[in-house]
């Protein structure tokens, strides 16, 4: 007997041993593969257009972060959890898009919800190139297919190795990012590094956080049109990283600004940038990653530009979608510079049929400053 127990205890430890070799080998696998993309990195434009943009002409720009064609109304996400107004907790579920044709169903549609808009300019964001969790669909392939008449360019805030958790739906593996179009000519573009949470396991699964800077030559000016495409944290506790984040991003518009430039800074902010934080029906309570960006942040020569706070441009991802019943509120828009004229926005109701966020669209004027008289 005593020698049974003997090998019993021997096959435990091996077999416990054995799962740890197999666990330190996967994180090392995960370590040695992780690396954060450089800061200041050229962007290659394809498909640049000669035309150029003109002061004093009126211009349409868009922005939709389109959830790598997961999000349809069932979908929940795994990371998010959330609590009902009288209680309940709610937690999301899925990793991955339900399906290949979910992925083709929902980036179809947010192609289409822009390309009837129409727009001049548009920022994607949660666009992938080869992922698991989007069944290999190449998102940004399609959007350039889509929109052929347009200058567009690409930076990854995604690349991952394969992330076996959930283990009931693992994540795999992600290369994915922010996509830039532009019907005019873009005469240098650059990915800019945000600071992130570089703690071991946060570093892994959140986004490699950037904004994409690219630089637009203004017809009869030595200045240009500086559009900046973004993508700021969304899960950061005590709301640190965004706050270096913000004060990165201000700090680079107040000095295109003083250079002369136009600057538009769109995408999602992961902030409520329109004071909507209670503004929309819901049987949620508040979520605990809602933060606001107040008008009060901002100097004087920026302002935030957002629809009417009649549309919300996400909801909740604890739960899967019925309208009334998630929380929703405003992250997406635009921030402008004193000189440029916002003409109108509005934000796009799709109802969430295809992402977590609707798209919103600004109509703006570059306005040309005359000279005072002396």
């Amino acid at each position: 007997m005593k020698k049974g127990l003997k090998i019993a205890g021997v096959s435990i430890l091996i077999a416990v041993m054995l799962l740890l070799v197999i666990l330190l080998s996967y994180v090392a696998y995960l370590a040695v593969g992780y690396y954060r993309i450089a800061d200041n990195l050229a962007v290659t434009v394809t498909n640049n257009k000669e035309e150029m943009v003109a002061l004093d002409t009126t211009y349409k720009i868009s922005t939709y972060n389109i959830g790598f064609g997961a999000y349809s109304h069932d979908f929940s996400f795994f990371m998010d959890s959330g609590e009902m107004k009288d209680g309940t907790k709610v937690s999301g579920k899925h990793s991955r898009a339900k399906n290949k044709a979910d992925v083709l169903k929902n980036t179809t549609g947010a192609i289409e919800t822009i390309s009837a808009e129409n727009v001049d300019f548009a920022f994607f964001q949660e666009v992938d190139l080869k992922a698991d969790r989007s069944h290999f669909v190449n998102q940004y392939e399609m959007i350039c297919e889509s929109f052929d008449g347009y200058s567009s360019s690409f930076v990854e805030n995604m690349h991952t190795r394969f992330l076996c958790y959930p283990f009931s739906e693992p994540i795999g593996s992600i290369k994915g990012g922010q996509a830039t179009l532009s019907k005019y000519k873009i005469s240098s573009a650059y990915r800019r590094s945000f600071p992130i949470d570089e703690s071991f396991v946060e570093k892994f699964f959140d986004l490699d956080r950037c904004f994409e800077v690219n630089y637009l030559p203004i017809q009869n000016s030595e200045k240009m049109l500086v559009l900046i495409n973004l993508h700021m944290s969304a899960y950061d506790e005590g709301g640190k990283i965004r706050e270096k984040q913000l004060d990165m991003l201000l700090s680079f518009m107040e000095k295109e600004y003083e250079n002369g430039n136009y600057v538009i800074a769109g995408g999602d902010w992961n902030h409520d940038i329109a004071n909507s934080i209670n503004t929309f029906a819901s049987q949620q309570k508040v979520p605990d990653w809602v933060k606001e960006i107040n008008e009060s942040e901002l100097s004087t020569h920026l302002s935030f530009a957002v629809g009417d706070n009649s549309v919300a441009t996400c909801r909740s991802t604890d739960m899967p979608y019925e309208k009334g019943v998630n929380y929703t509120v405003i992250l997406d828009g635009f921030l402008v510079t004193d000189n440029v004229h916002v003409d109108s926005v509005v934000n796009i109701d799709t109802d969430f049929e295809f992402s977590d966020h609707n798209p919103a669209t600004m109509t703006f004027t570059l306005i040309e400053e005359k000279e005072e008289e002396v």
